[in-house]
C-alpha cells in the first residue's frame, strides 16, 4: 500500500510532466500579456534569422535547460 500522497510510479510522472506543462504555459503567456507590441517585434526578428542561427539558439536553450534541471536535481 502507498502512504499518503504518494502516487504510482507512471502517475507521478504523468503529475510532474502536467505541472512542468502547465508552468510552460504560465511562462509563455507573461511577454504578450505585459508587452503585447514588444512580442511583435521580436517574433519579426525572430522570423528575419536564418535556420542555422535559429537552431544555434534552440540549442543553446536546451543546453541551459538540461544543466539547470541537473543541477537543480
Amino acid at each position: 500500500m502507498h502512504g499518503a500522497g504518494h502516487r504510482p510510479f507512471p502517475f507521478a510522472m504523468s503529475h510532474e510532466l502536467l505541472v512542468a506543462l502547465a508552468l510552460l504555459l504560465v511562462i509563455e503567456g507573461i511577454l504578450p500579456f505585459l508587452a503585447p507590441n514588444l512580442l511583435r517585434r521580436m517574433l519579426v526578428e525572430v522570423a528575419r534569422q536564418d535556420n542555422r542561427s535559429l537552431r544555434l539558439s534552440g540549442l543553446l536553450s536546451m543546453i541551459a535547460g538540461v544543466a539547470f534541471l541537473y543541477l537543480i536535481n
